[in-house]
């Protein structure tokens, strides 16, 4: 794998890590400086979708259960129709309703709220359920709550024996709100190596090593088009973003991405740091131009 074009093409941008596997096969790895873990941001999201899917697996929640019920004590005082519609589905696909994002990274230091899982539910439901998507860190925030509510533990602890360990990642570091429960949105700290692991296991359809881990529906579930998504016209699944060529991702905002196309049986993990929204459409552009289409 040539990775001479696609570094003359993102090189106004940072970038520390590359890795391209295609048919079980490492194809190239390139790093650029140290090779440590680091914030993947909103790809975090289509890990607790992951953690979702084991929980429905155990018994432990239904996408159908309504947010009433889910989270019965944390309600305001008046519960709209619009919230009283909510369903656990709706924490997944940026449609819960909201008029706007909350729980985002400059927003979360300045809530004088601890109680964060009491906040998102007050925050004003404007929408009917499903009908406008509004990228918003409350969904997968309360999806991962609800997990560790049911599961008796935090994420990390839950996702060990299930999905981290299997994959040979070592116990990463997730932040946590105030009362101490998993961010699910995002902080997830990993190494390339790492992230690109949990891409192979999304191309796998859950299944590692000989072992369906996750069900192989849920995966395809959560990286099918679920709901537009007002960016472009491949949708959003469950947590995972889609994209051309029948490829999805998980994407976090400043450049981390995994991209997977089970049609070329390829996995593209991107690790950077480009905080310019030009710089963020040049890595996108050097992936699919100078990395996807070298593969077969």
């Amino acid at each position: 794998m040539d990775f001479q074009e696609f570094e003359q093409q993102v090189s106004g941008g940072k970038v520390y890590g590359v890795m391209v596997s295609q048919n079980g096969r490492l194809l190239g790895k390139k790093t650029w400086g140290s090779d440590c873990r680091r914030n993947v941001y909103s790809a975090a999201k289509s890990i607790t979708a992951c953690a979702v899917g084991f929980a429905i697996q155990e018994g432990l929640l239904t996408l159908e259960e309504p947010l009433t019920s889910a989270f019965a004590q944390d309600l305001p005082q008046m519960v709209s129709d619009n919230l009283a519609k909510a369903t656990v589905r709706d924490l997944l696909t940026m449609c819960l309703g909201q008029e706007r994002a909350e729980m985002m990274a400059a927003q979360r230091a300045k809530y004088p709220e601890q109680n964060w899982v009491k906040l998102s539910l007050s925050f004003p439901f404007v929408y009917e359920p499903g009908t406008h998507f509004v990228y918003n860190n409350v969904g997968p925030y309360l999806a991962g709550v609800l997990v560790q509510r049911r599961a008796g533990c935090n994420l990390v602890d839950y996702l060990m024996p299930r999905l981290f360990s299997p994959l040979g990642i070592s116990r990463p570091d997730w932040g946590t709100d105030p009362l101490g429960n998993t961010f699910g949105s995002s902080d997830l700290l990993m190494s390339l190596e790492e992230f690109h692991q949990f891409g192979l296991f999304c191309l796998q359809t859950g299944r590692w090593e000989g072992k369906q881990l996750l069900h192989a529906d849920w995966m395809l579930e959560c990286t099918k088009k679920q709901v537009e998504n007002n960016k472009d016209s491949y949708g959003y699944g469950y947590c995972f973003w889609g994209g051309p060529n029948d490829t999805f991702r998980a994407e976090g905002k400043w450049g981390q991405l995994s991209l997977v196309d089970r049609s070329k049986q390829a996995v593209i993990t991107v690790m950077g740091d480009c905080r310019q929204s030009d710089q963020i459409q040049a890595l996108n552009r050097a992936v699919i131009h100078c990395l996807y289409f070298q593969l077969t």
